[in-house]
């Protein structure tokens, strides 16, 4: 079945709004979802050279527009990557694209991959279910929003360790519901 781009955001929605949001895994995620400030675009591209050029213009349409109207963006890609070593080798180009423009301290891009794997653990270990996704994505975060969102939230150095035990607590009826592409 050949997937279109609404079909793509719907099941990164999907994602966002059942595990993201409804597990907790970011308890900053839920309050600019709701108002709408969340953009989810599906990346057209088909290597990395033009995937660079997707996210430039995504880090750059999140520089000029105002927080008020979009606070982060979900660059969603389902071309490219197919195995998570790849999508992973990828991030230092990410790195230093960051650095090229002076957005190193103005932007973070975290990583989800269906099959993102953790260093030092087996491919099933659950902890690796808080950064597995439908598709690869990149999210593009400011970083203002995330040190509001730290002086905010108590223990925030408690977030990853909760939400390793949050998926290590699922059952395997509810992984399979979560996580339909394992």
């Amino acid at each position: 079945m050949v997937k279109t781009n609404e079909s793509i955001i719907a099941a990164v929605s999907q994602w966002l709004d059942r595990v993201v949001i409804g597990l907790g895994l970011c308890p900053f995620a839920h309050a600019p979802r709701e108002q709408g400030r969340v953009r989810i675009v599906v990346s057209e591209a088909q290597d990395e050279m033009r995937l660079l050029v997707e996210l430039h213009a995504e880090l750059a349409r999140l520089e000029e527009t105002e927080r008020h109207l979009l606070e982060t963006t979900l660059l969603v890609v389902p071309g490219i990557f197919p195995q998570f070593g790849a999508f992973n080798q990828f991030l230092d180009l990410v790195d230093r694209l960051l650095a090229e423009y002076d957005w190193e301290g103005v932007f973070q891009v975290a990583s989800f991959h269906p099959d993102y794997q953790f260093a030092g653990t087996q491919p099933k270990d659950p902890s690796n279910l808080t950064n597995q996704s439908p598709y690869p994505i990149l999210h593009l975060i400011r970083e203002t929003s995330i040190d509001e969102a730290l002086a905010q939230f108590p223990d925030v150095e408690q977030i990853p360790q909760r939400n390793i035990q949050r998926m290590r607590d699922l059952t395997p009826e509810q992984r399979k519901l979560l996580f339909p592409w394992r």
